[in-house]
């Protein structure tokens, strides 16, 4: 059965053709390390190590090449590390760190290059210097900007044309520019910022280069896959193509774009303003990795992920009877089993018919106990043992002190029927892990 996979560029389901069977190659937009990652940063990290997974598994006597990159210079790092009072070097290998954490516990595998942009200046100024040269590209006051215009497929990967992008984005207002769509490679840094040597002046590369001159160096001019959130579309993946394609006498960067769906948290926009910012770090003290990671399988990536109390809860519930099943023997899942993922990496399906399994494994089905651990390993669970599972339940439990002094109130308060007072120590003790059963009078606890 082949790989389908739903491609930005025609907006349809296709067929995976490798360009060459023998190098599957796949680059996605990394993080920008400027603060830590949050939830919304969680979904790409998962769904394409899932489908790194399944190339992997899919292709077996090929070599998959996955890239994925690090932003550690742009505006945003340099203006928090100025609120910091540190370098943009420090601020940057803090975030890198805490990143790779966060990767590790969500599961995901490491990619095969992780470039970092600071590392690329040479071959970022050598595809500036190609654009120019061919006529894309100009230099205006120090700043080197491309010219959208001469690129006639600008807008192909969007649906939609110059003028309906930029009426629809904030774009930089500059009197250097020809137009207001071009957009910088190049400009000039300010005084105590980073700065590197160019042909062009003292300064520094625009955001959309950065990528464009690390695909080329570690997957070519022309690869299988690139990926990354929907928000990037316009202006950042618009830009890639423009600017690769142009240096390179190619029409197209990638032959399948992929891109996840909006995280939003109980049905709203995720804002620090609104107080339901979240961030991956914060959540390892009550939940574990594998907790997150089915949560975001749970809907289909190109569809908005809603984050709430009721996903994790029933994701937990999951796991946990799933592990009853867990398996030290190395995956092996048939095609029955992986058809779901191959159709468009279906993960909702691919979970269901893990329950499925599960169902026939409680029966005494040997073999679809044996399936439902390979399942789940395929999908980047089960990556600890039932040990591990088991133990990792109790990291950042409540004390039981806490715990019993919180039900003692709680009993205080029903006594005198302020049941507002003794509903809400309840919630908050189910909210932290804790189950509670009232009988004959008594109230005894247990951690879920």
């Amino acid at each position: 059965m082949p790989l389908k996979i739903t491609n930005t560029l025609s907006r349809t389901k296709e067929n995976f053709v490798p360009i060459d069977q023998e190098n599957i190659r796949m680059y996605v937009c990394g993080p920008t390390v400027y603060d830590y990652p949050h939830v919304g940063n969680a979904r790409p990290l998962i769904v394409f190590d899932v489908l790194f997974r399944l190339l992997k598994k899919t292709f077996p006597n090929s070599k998959v090449t996955y890239v994925r990159n690090i932003t550690d210079i742009d505006d945003k790092i340099i203006e928090a590390s100025k609120k910091l009072n540190i370098t943009t070097s420090e601020l940057t290998n803090k975030v890198l760190k805490d990143f790779h954490d966060d990767c590790d516990y969500l599961g995901c595998l490491k990619p095969t290059k992780e470039p970092k942009a600071t590392e690329h200046l040479h071959e970022m100024i050598d595809l500036i210097q190609r654009l120019i040269e061919k006529g894309f590209a100009y230099v205006s006051n120090n700043h080197v900007y491309f010219e959208v215009s001469k690129f006639k497929d600008y807008g192909k990967l969007s649906n939609k044309n110059i003028k309906d992008l930029i009426s629809g984005s904030r774009v930089e207002i500059s009197e250097n520019k020809k137009e207001p769509g071009d957009f910088v490679l190049w400009k000039p840094s300010k005084e105590n910022e980073p700065s590197w040597d160019s042909p062009f002046g003292q300064g520094r590369p625009g955001w959309h280069l950065e990528c464009s001159a690390m695909s080329e160096k570690y997957l070519g001019k022309y690869f299988d896959f690139h990926g990354g959130g929907l928000d990037l579309i316009f202006p950042h993946h618009e830009n890639e193509i423009a600017q690769s394609a142009c240096a390179n006498d190619y029409q197209k960067l990638s032959n399948y774009w992929l891109h996840n769906g909006y995280v939003t948290v109980d049905k709203q926009k995720m804002s620090k303003s609104l107080g339901n910012f979240i961030t991956i770090n914060e959540l390892k003290n009550n939940h574990n990795g594998q907790v997150i990671r089915l949560a975001m399988l749970s809907t289909h990536y190109t569809q908005p992920f809603d984050w709430n109390k009721n996903i994790l809860e029933n994701s937990r519930k999951s796991l946990e009877k799933w592990y009853e099943f867990y398996s030290d023997e190395p995956e092996s899942i048939n095609d029955a089993n992986l058809k779901y993922l191959l159709d468009d990496l279906n993960t909702p399906l691919m979970i269901s018919n893990i329950n499925d399994l599960y169902k026939k494994a409680k029966s005494g089905d040997t073999l679809s106990a044996k399936q439902l651990s390979s399942s789940c390993k395929i999908l980047g669970l089960f990556n600890q043992n039932a040990e591990e599972w088991k133990n990792s339940k109790k990291i950042g439990k409540m004390p039981p002190e806490e715990i019993e002094q919180l039900i003692l109130q709680r009993n205080e308060a029903r006594a005198k029927k302020d049941f507002e007072k003794s509903d809400k120590i309840r919630d908050l003790l189910v909210s932290k892990g804790v189950l509670i059963k009232d009988k004959d009078g008594n109230t005894s606890w247990e951690y879920k």
